[in-house]
């Protein structure tokens, strides 16, 4: 385990009410989306089904209030979506294959992935990206430290964990890309991914 490195404090100063509405309604968007993609239907059941898990997933999942101190970017939201697009085929296909692969045991592994943008949107946008992928699942989010820690299956050897990492990184990027600040978007450009942390843990 190597010694944490310093990372962005998370955001403490009071937000207005105005400011809280803003991020939550920017939030609330985005999940949306997300869920109107994975289905690939524009319809009212699917708005309204993603208003319903868009509430409850801020409601309940175990992060801080976001902030918000960007603003959207076209292109590269849409580079964002084509990704995330591509990634969910990708791994249900994975999984599916997994599935029905006869005489294969998955091993899994836990992975912490320090962040390098350390804000409550990006770690909550992340951690919600992650979990829609099918074969990971965010266990824990360390605001302290801006530290994910996912579960992730079929994973083999430290080269598939550091390529997972890696991958987790990129998303990162991508969704600061998409609405990141210019001061994030510099930070993530500058500043090296930080060492590998991860304990795997054979499953």
């Amino acid at each position: 385990m190597t010694p944490a490195e310093p990372t962005d404090p998370p955001n403490s100063s009071p937000l207005t009410p105005a400011a809280r509405r803003r991020n939550r309604i920017t939030a609330v968007i985005f999940l949306v989306v997300v869920w109107m993609l994975l289905w690939g239907t524009l319809s009212w059941a699917n708005l309204i089904s993603g208003l319903v898990v868009a509430a409850v997933l801020l409601a309940v999942f175990p992060l801080p209030p976001v902030t918000f101190a960007g603003r959207i970017h076209p292109l590269g939201t849409l580079r964002f979506l084509v990704r995330f697009l591509s990634d969910l085929v990708v791994a249900s296909v994975q999984i599916a294959w997994m599935a029905l692969r006869p005489g294969h045991v998955p091993r899994s592994a836990i992975i912490a992935v320090r962040l390098r943008v350390n804000t409550d949107l990006n770690l909550t946008l992340a951690a919600e990206a992650l979990s829609l992928v099918p074969g990971s699942l965010i266990l824990e989010a360390d605001r302290a430290t801006g530290t994910l820690f996912i579960h992730v299956i079929n994973v083999d050897s430290l080269d598939e964990v550091e390529k997972f990492r890696r991958g987790v990184l990129e998303l990162e990027e991508r969704i600061v890309a998409a609405i990141g600040s210019p001061d994030e978007q510099r930070r993530v450009r500058e500043r090296p991914p930080p060492p590998l942390d991860l304990e795997g843990a054979a499953a």
